[in-house]
């Protein structure tokens, strides 16, 4: 059984946190739900299944987990899966793969994106406070994510990017 429940992932699963640029819709949502299912289902590292999940966060953000108890992501199996992601993008209108963006809350608590040059202008707007949301998409294992995905941005990696240390 390679595809499991989210919640079932240890907390040294191995995690990729994929953001959209924008708002997918009904639609882009479940085209891109279903060939994430499908791919995972029968994700591989070197012809051994991973033991994989998926979960997508507030319209906007993917996360990928895999239990590496059992067997780990191998570079191949992880390019796969970024090929995949790559391939959607035209298909659902929104970019997933790729750095440079900053997801937040804005003050409706409504998830945005904003490429990282843009930051210092949106706290100079007030748009992004101290008390701002702002998601960790590095993040790269499980415990990680379910400890602080979601940080004040005083808190957080781009406390020094907002020059609010």
């Amino acid at each position: 059984m390679s595809l499991v429940p989210f919640e079932t992932l240890p907390d040294s699963a191995r995690v990729w946190v994929f953001g959209s640029d924008r708002p997918l819709g009904d639609e882009g949502t479940e085209i891109l739900m279903k060939a994430v299912e499908e791919y995972l289902a029968d994700w591989k590292a070197h012809g051994e299944p991973l033991t994989a999940a998926y979960e997508w966060r507030f319209g906007r953000l993917l996360v990928v987990g895999v239990d590496q108890r059992t067997e780990g992501a191998s570079g191949c199996s992880i390019d796969g899966l970024f090929r995949v992601l790559q391939g959607l993008e035209p298909k659902i209108g929104a970019r997933l793969v790729g750095g440079g963006r900053v997801f937040y809350r804005d003050n409706n608590g409504e998830v945005q994106s904003v490429e990282r040059h843009e930051l210092k202008a949106l706290r100079d707007s007030g748009a992004i406070l101290e008390n701002s949301v702002v998601f960790d998409t590095s993040l790269t294992d499980l415990g990680s994510l379910r400890e602080g995905f979601e940080r004040p941005a005083r808190k957080s990696w781009a406390a020094g990017m907002l020059a609010l240390n």
